[in-house]
């Protein structure tokens, strides 16, 4: 479980989510984009919520360890979503070269060749 802090909000959740958003807002800055994530995290009270964080390249993050036994709610959807977000911008897709126009395209684009 890792303590997240982030907008002077502090929140906990579970270590691969909390080092995938770091790494996801790292790559972010690195490439001056910006972009939403939602991940399921535990209040400073306890409760379960749904925190979202606006990422980009001035985003400020603390990812501290804990050594609490409480069980951070799930996020594997979720990492796995960063992480397919982390490789596009690891490995961009890069354009490939198409096929031709066709050859028989109307001058007059009447519809008669």
């Amino acid at each position: 479980m890792k303590h997240v802090t982030f907008a002077d909000k502090s929140l906990l959740m579970g270590s691969d989510a909390a080092e995938a958003l770091l790494e996801y807002a790292r790559l972010l800055g690195d490439h001056a984009r910006t972009d939403a994530v939602t991940l399921r995290c535990l209040s400073p009270e306890g409760n379960t919520v749904e925190a979202s964080f606006l990422l980009n390249e001035n985003t400020a993050l603390v990812v501290e360890s804990t050594n609490t036994d409480v069980q951070p709610p799930d996020n594997t959807d979720l990492v796995l979503e960063l992480r397919d977000r982390i490789g596009a911008l690891q490995r961009p897709v890069r354009a490939t070269e198409e096929a031709p126009w066709p050859a028989d395209i109307p001058d007059d684009l009447t519809g008669e060749l």
